[in-house]
């Protein structure tokens, strides 16, 4: 459902991003917004606090963006919230982001159901702690049917690993005889993803770094790159408009002149 300005204004009233909000085009608001939150580390360390901290602080990031993200009519919300890579990070930091997964998914599956946002998770889950997996498993069930938002979470994720598991599993079609080879398209295989959501119109990273690092690789291949500076923990409905509004300054041409 589109935005009113009436509700635009009080979403954005007290926050920096009100003075901008009349000059959001809500026809032209993206689609699909992907997000690569980086930044959660630097955030705790210029704090002086453990890096599962700055991970909190994240968690609450998200909640904010989720609010964001429906009241501006964005439809769909991928996050990048633990890559494949991210295993070699040190044990304890790993162990206690899978543990913050259980708890915030427990604490905030109540506010998820109540913003009616639908939970996909998109990843190689079987690699997952149980505990964890059966958590992001749980909110995929039950908010199956929710139409506000879906909520694309990037968990054990990895451009690459979706594409080879996207081949495998064509192969296996070919193998089988239930798919002819002259048939695989651009949909056939998108259709093989983790995830059955349109492609990204924006992809946003937070940090001030520039790199995909492995995200979404296929997908995002005519999408729009926004970077900001802000670390992630201090990512708000203000420097999610400002992303929105970089990208309707743009002229999109897919390969076209």
């Amino acid at each position: 459902m589109s935005p009113s300005r009436t509700s635009l204004a009080a979403f954005f009233q007290g926050h920096s991003g009100e003075q901008h909000i009349d000059q959001l085009d809500i026809p032209s608001v993206p689609r699909h917004v992907a997000i690569i939150m980086d930044g959660n580390g630097r955030w705790a360390a210029k704090r002086s606090l453990p890096r599962l901290a700055g991970h909190r602080a994240g968690a609450k990031a998200v909640r904010e963006t989720i609010l964001a993200a429906i009241e501006l009519g964005v439809e769909y919300l991928t996050i990048y919230s633990f890559s494949s890579e991210n295993w070699s990070r040190p044990a304890e930091e790993v162990s206690g982001l899978m543990d913050l997964f259980v708890e915030v998914l427990e604490r905030e599956l109540d506010n998820l159901q109540q913003m009616n946002v639908r939970v996909v998770v998109a990843g190689r889950t079987e690699a997952l702690p149980p505990a964890t997996a059966e958590a992001f498993a749980r909110c995929e069930r039950q908010t199956r049917d929710n139409e506000a938002l879906t909520l694309v979470v990037a968990l054990n994720y990895g451009g690459r690993a979706e594409i080879i598991d996207a081949v495998r599993a064509i192969a296996d079609e070919v193998r089988e005889g239930t798919l002819d080879p002259a048939d695989i398209s651009d949909a056939v295989f998108a259709s093989h993803l983790y995830a059955s959501v349109p492609d990204p119109d924006l992809v946003i990273r937070t940090s001030g770094e520039i790199r995909i690092s492995n995200f979404l690789l296929w997908q995002v291949a005519y999408a729009e790159l926004w970077v900001t500076d802000t670390l992630w923990p201090d990512f708000d409905r203000s420097t999610f408009l400002e992303g929105l509004l970089d990208f309707q300054a743009r002229q999109r041409r897919f390969g076209g002149r």
